[in-house]
């Protein structure tokens, strides 16, 4: 056993934001902390929803012996099913971020996994890993941090968290226990670094109502509040203030709706007694009387507010004088979705309130600068690796961590996915590297992967667009019919009779004069030759690389 090493192996969430995925090793024995996805950038054309390479978990698919959650956000279960789809392995979470899993399982083809629900100061044994479950505040309920107990010494996985001192639910963050593994000593740190840049504090979730409490005071008209469906605290004061104003409420979105639902079966929501009403009921309801509970804070094209922003909703429409409020952060890129989606309701007559205000209409769930120091001081750790953020606030998180050096810090190890953290009773160290990236899926199904070489065809036909040379060829004689047609979709040819497209057709036609019998023969010989010299002369004529498809119709 002296001779094992653990080894710790991000796959990902470090160096970028979202899918979140860490793999522990001792021996022969795995467990795998989170299983989260990320939404597309821009340049992933048609793709949906991006997850982890699963390749070295596969590669070692024999040691995998569990998943274990921190917390029910998408950018840490997203990619549970992927996940399940390769692996049979028991699952450990908080009974509501479970729910929240299967709720994601039922749109997927996925066999019935084995769910195993925990509670915080639940200790549970894995191969050589005990791991507690640990109580933290963030922007979702029922989070918890991981406390990693294995041969060579404790490792804390933070999971998302922000240090509330006066959360909505009276649920603190359970800073004795971190404290106490700090005195019995840790060998690794794990912490989020998402707000590593902002310095202070966070403010607590109770910030929000003042600002609220404002708007429900003075608003005469309908509102509208979009937050994100996960925030169950931020629902709860909605529902209350609602109540407290005598407005009825109706909750809009599918996933408004399914969260809703299991946050209350699980008892984490508390709806006051007929304030719920019908979205079919919300325009004959008096516009002072209703508040409408409505999901698409980030503008997705497809969600109930933008479907409402552009009057196509089935039972909902904007009428001048309603207010509408955003509860919730601009998320980094979908800065162009949203302020479309807010001018479409400008349009409409709608006062929108989003972005920063004092006092809040959002607060964030992740730790400022000072939690961080708050953790990094409670849980005193020999070496520390700053996990959740990109390159940026990972560097600033382990900036934090210096003055830890006079009182055993020995090592920061600032990562990025793939990387691979190797400690022994030697120390520790970076040790390699192992396949890590990201797979890109195109719709609902776990099956639906596209490949890098699909991703850049749909990105070479979005700036160059296609060309089709279209030739009939006499299958008798093997010559030509007429001069080659040329189509295009994405890129200018001139017209038909212009010079350039009478110089491009006539390429086409000589690289077939010039083509022995036996290449006549074999049109895959041809078209590769069409392709060649056609590609040749567009870009020295345009400097354009078009995708060139040739097409031989034999008559």
């Amino acid at each position: 056993m002296a001779d094992k090493k653990l080894q710790v192996v991000p796959l990902g969430g470090l160096g970028e934001f979202g899918m979140h995925m860490m793999a522990l090793r001792y021996g022969d024995d795995i467990i795998v902390i989170d299983a989260g996805m990320m939404f597309p950038e821009d340049d992933l054309l048609g793709v949906d929803i991006v997850t982890p390479d699963l390749t070295y978990l596969k590669e070692n698919r024999a040691h995998v012996r569990a998943l274990l959650l921190t917390h029910g956000h998408e950018d840490h279960i997203g990619a549970v099913a992927f996940f399940l789809d390769e692996f049979d392995v028991p699952v450990y979470g908080t009974a509501f971020t479970l729910s929240l899993v299967e709720r994601r399982l039922e749109e997927y083809d996925v066999d019935s996994p084995t769910l195993k629900p925990v509670k915080p100061k639940d200790i549970v044994e894995i191969g050589p890993f005990k791991v507690e479950f640990i109580h933290v505040t963030h922007s979702i309920v029922s989070c918890v941090a991981l406390a990693i107990t294995t041969p060579v010494g404790v490792v804390i996985h933070t999971g998302d968290f922000k240090v509330d001192p006066t959360p909505t639910d009276n649920e603190l963050f359970d800073l004795h226990t971190l404290a106490d593994y700090g005195k019995r000593g840790v060998l690794l740190l794990l912490s989020d670094s998402t707000n590593a840049d902002r310095p202070g504090y966070s403010d607590s979730e109770r910030a929000v109502r003042p600002r609220l409490e404002d708007v429900f005071n003075r608003v005469e008209s309908r509102l509208f509040v979009s937050c994100f469906s996960s925030s169950i605290h931020r629902l709860q004061l909605i529902l209350d203030l609602s109540h407290e104003f005598g407005r009825k409420v109706a909750l809009v979105g599918r996933s408004m709706i399914s969260v809703t639902e299991i946050a209350h079966r699980h008892g984490l929501l508390d709806i006051p007694d007929n304030v719920l009403i019908r979205p079919q009921d919300v325009m004959e309801t008096k516009a002072s009387k209703v508040t409408v509970l409505i999901s698409g804070t980030q503008g997705e094209p497809m969600s109930a507010l933008s479907r409402v922003a552009v009057d196509n909703h089935k039972h909902l429409k904007i009428t001048p004088g309603d207010t509408v409020v955003l509860s919730s952060r601009i998320i980094p890129g979908n800065e162009k979705t949203i302020f479309r989606m807010i001018d479409h309701l400008s349009k409409r007559g709608a006062d929108v309130m989003y972005g920063s205000m004092n006092p809040p209409l959002h607060v964030s769930g992740h730790a400022s600068m000072e939690e961080m120091k708050l953790v990094l001081n409670l849980v005193r750790p020999r070496y520390f690796m700053p996990i959740h953020g990109e390159f940026r606030q990972l560097t600033k998180h382990a900036r934090l961590a210096e003055h830890l050096r006079a009182s055993g810090l020995e090592d920061t190890f600032i990562m990025e996915s793939g990387d691979l953290l190797e400690i022994d009773h030697h120390g520790a160290r970076k040790a390699g590297k192992v396949p890590a990236g990201r797979v890109c899926i195109d719709s609902g199904s776990v099956d639906d992967v596209v490949e890098e070489m699909v991703i850049r065809d749909r990105r070479h036909l979005s700036e160059d667009g296609i060309v089709l040379p279209i030739i009939a060829i006499n299958r008798q004689t093997g010559r030509m019919e007429s001069l080659p047609e040329i189509v295009s979709r994405g890129f200018a040819l001139a017209e038909d009779g212009s010079d350039f497209m009478q110089a491009a057709r006539q390429v086409v036609a000589k690289t077939l004069e010039a083509s022995n019998r036996e290449e006549k023969t074999d049109w895959g010989v041809i078209k590769e030759k069409i392709r060649a010299d056609l590609k040749r002369y567009i870009v020295k004529e345009t400097s354009r690389r078009p995708l060139i498809m040739p097409v031989i119709l034999e008559v």
